[in-house]
């Protein structure tokens, strides 16, 4: 059930469709970051840069890891193998405490500064290698950084492992916890939480997508896990991650300077969100705003204007932020 209220930024009526509103788009202009959360994902961004030549190929990746998971040595092999382990959808993450201030300092103490454990393969033992799900790697660099292969997987069943070392700080957060606490100036720490939300994406998607939607079959992974095939010799169709399309919107009400923001019954005391909702088969994007909105709340909206793009880490979705009036 949702509850929707009017929020005064400084009449449920909002204004018809017209001419490209210039208060609307001052505030699309004025809200956009350079950045959303997870998304500018660092192994993704290797397409065409000098790095990627240098990238360790998922092949390659694969059998070093299959190699390293039997018992061998490291040093075998021409790049590291980072293992991150996902349990129930949280990233195994380890904080630092941040310097202290100094006894003269007003400033309150800042928050523990999180990043996400990886770990070499030896560190988790058992786990069939078929389950790992290939990230992205990058080469070496002149700066010393070795080349690396990055994996996650999901070791919610094994029980009574541990992962991590004894009074390291690693704990495995929830991936909204690690969003508000990540300093959204840190690039290397928006760049793990991307990271991290692609992982759980690929976890959850191989979660779930356990048959062929064709024949039935039971789906296979291939391709180090950025894919699956149907193990039926008649079918073998190819089956590649799911994501579904979501509008999220702010509407906006310049007129009385407020906005419409909605909550759900599960939410804690004081919490709101946007309106949001799936888009439907034969639907245009402003066309889900508008229906999405009308059924939600009963209020029609006029202009709608597109404000960019985001990927959210698990059940498949890709956001659509738009602001209507």
């Amino acid at each position: 059930m949702h509850i929707s209220r009017l929020l005064t930024t400084s009449s449920p009526r909002l204004t018809s469709p017209g001419q490209p509103d210039k208060h609307l788009a001052g505030l699309a202009m004025s809200i956009h970051l350079r950045a959303h959360a997870f998304a500018a994902n660092p192994l993704r961004g290797l397409a065409g840069s000098a790095s990627a030549a240098a990238a360790v190929s998922s092949s390659a990746a694969a059998d070093a890891l299959r190699s390293l998971l039997d018992g061998a040595d490291a040093a075998a092999h021409h790049h590291l193998s980072k293992v991150l382990p996902f349990r129930r959808g949280r990233p195994l993450t380890r904080s630092s405490d941040p310097p202290a201030p100094s006894p003269s300092s007003s400033s309150p103490a800042p928050p523990p500064s999180w990043r996400l454990a990886w770990l070499p393969p030896s560190r988790v033992p058992g786990v069939p290698s078929d389950v790992f799900v290939f990230l992205g790697s990058h080469g070496s660099d002149g700066d010393g950084e070795e080349a690396a292969a990055y994996w996650a997987v999901d070791v919610s069943e094994i029980e009574g492992a541990r992962f991590g070392g004894a009074g390291d700080g690693s704990a495995f957060v929830d991936l909204r916890t690690l969003m508000v606490a990540a300093d959204w100036r840190d690039k290397d720490a928006m760049g793990e939480l991307a990271i991290a939300g692609h992982a759980r994406a690929l976890l959850e998607w191989h979660s779930t997508a356990k048959f062929c939607g064709a024949c039935g079959a039971k789906a296979v992974p291939t391709e180090a896990g950025t894919r699956k095939q149907c193990s039926n010799e008649s079918c073998k169709k190819r089956i590649y991650p799911r994501v579904d399309p979501v509008v999220i919107m702010l509407v906006v009400d310049k007129e009385n300077d407020r906005v419409l923001l909605s909550r759900q019954s599960r939410f804690v005391p004081r919490m709101w969100s946007c309106l949001a909702g799936f888009i439907e088969p034969g639907e245009s994007l402003e066309e889900a705003v508008r229906r999405e909105t009308w059924e939600e709340t009963g209020i029609e909206v006029g202009q709608v204007i597109y404000h960019s793009s985001q990927p959210w880490p698990g059940n498949r979705v890709f956001l659509c932020p738009f602001i209507f009036q």
